[in-house]
């Protein structure tokens, strides 16, 4: 079974950067401040290139409100960690709240969200991951646009697809190639129906990918102070 990313999303592994230690707080910084890792989103339906601020795709007309008349109500979905389908364990789901929480004190900007469903297949993965991420509002009303930091990780086990898709905020320093290379790395747990340590070989990168863009909280406030 493939398991790959399937979506409108551009995730990068940029070069140097700060790491902080294991208990120290860092701050994600803005859109715009490194603008060479950021490559163009696409239509999660025709896959045409989008522009950041386009109120639709040029190609098919998308928007999220017709998305939501095509796919209809939203499924209900518990905070940080969602699973419909039951495959996770109390245990598991336990273990991954715990590791989600370590990664936002670490990063308190951040917002993460784990969905596993069963989608239908009449339409393509990336469109529903693109309806749940906005449909779910997992950063809040106000967290929007730059200020949005949510991560949604999307993981369909019986169409064996998976996606990571980053608010607008994050999308700056991440990279379709790098997403993959996460995905990739969870391939062989889920392959083998373990379903929360693919999850957490996606954390472990993760976490690693954040470290390379954070700034020191410290570090933040002095620029601030500055201005």
């Amino acid at each position: 079974m493939l398991w790959k990313l399937a979506g409108p999303f551009s995730p990068c592994w940029p070069r140097g950067g700060w790491c902080p230690g294991a208990n120290s707080m860092a701050v994600l910084p803005r859109p715009g401040a490194n603008a060479t890792y950021h490559s163009p989103m696409q239509c999660p339906f025709c896959q045409t290139p989008l522009k950041a601020d386009a109120a639709e795709c040029a190609a098919c007309r998308l928007t999220f409100p017709r998305t939501s008349a095509l796919l209809g109500a939203l499924p209900r979905l518990s905070p940080v960690v969602a699973d419909t389908t039951r495959l996770l364990t109390a245990a598991d789901q336990t273990k991954l709240k715990k590791r989600i929480a370590e990664i936002q004190r670490r990063f308190p900007q951040l917002v993460l969200q784990v969905v596993m469903h069963t989608f239908p297949e009449e339409h393509p993965f990336s469109l529903h991951v693109f309806w749940v991420f906005n449909g779910g509002n997992f950063a809040g009303d106000s967290q929007r646009g730059k200020d949005n930091h949510a991560l949604l990780i999307a993981l369909d086990p019986s169409r064996g697809e998976a996606a990571i898709m980053p608010g607008y905020g994050l999308e700056t320093f991440l990279k379709r190639e790098t997403l993959d290379h996460l995905l990739e790395l969870a391939g062989p747990a889920w392959e083998a129906g373990r379903w929360a340590d693919g999850i957490f070989r996606v954390f472990d990168g993760l976490d690693q990918l954040l470290e390379s863009v954070a700034i020191p909280d410290d570090a933040a406030g002095a620029r601030k102070g500055e201005f």
